[in-house]
């Protein structure tokens, strides 16, 4: 879905009142976006987020949880030979491992124009007020541990089936 959204990218034109001139809208890319997941969500929030800041321009760091380093290093191998393959320099993509020092110099770095963070809703709120501190920008997915409500009537064999996707179908 992010990289169809790529072909509605498209900038206004916006007629103006001097004659024979119009405005234009145009996207210019932020630049560094920095990417901290959850350890219940290592590959698909940083493809989602890969899907539209790539084809926005941007370059991208990832810093996974620390109970999951692997998930990211094979992540990144795999999206590296896909680069490479389309004569992509590998280089748009980065991975940095560690604990909360790491996400605290992604979060406090000006550089880092966007940061994308999944997880709780009490860290999200201290990231958005650091990165909002420096006018920087976030996205964040924040939520509790997934709970699921079943109704009466519901099949449970399905229902079981869903919850057990929701909780470890993302390689979570």
């Amino acid at each position: 879905m992010a990289c169809g959204l790529s072909r509605t990218l498209n900038g206004l034109v916006i007629p103006s009142e001097r004659p024979d001139h119009f405005m234009m809208e145009r996207w210019h890319p932020l630049g560094s976006i920095g990417v901290i997941t959850a350890f219940n969500f290592p590959c698909a929030v940083y493809g989602w987020n890969l899907s539209i800041a790539a084809v926005c321009g941007n370059l991208l760091m990832l810093k996974g949880s620390p109970t999951v380093p692997l998930m990211q290093v094979a992540l990144i191998k795999m999206l590296e030979g896909v680069l490479k393959k389309n004569n992509v320099n590998p280089a748009v993509l980065t991975l940095c491992q560690g604990d909360i020092a790491v996400g605290n110099a992604m979060v406090e770095d000006p550089r880092m124009k966007l940061i994308s963070f999944t997880g709780s809703t009490t860290v999200g709120r201290i990231i958005n007020q650091k990165v909002a501190a420096r006018f920087g920008r976030t996205v964040l997915e924040l939520s509790g541990n997934a709970a699921m409500i079943i109704c009466e009537d519901a099949n449970l064999e399905l229902a079981l089936k869903a919850s057990l996707f929701a909780a470890v179908g993302t390689a979570g």
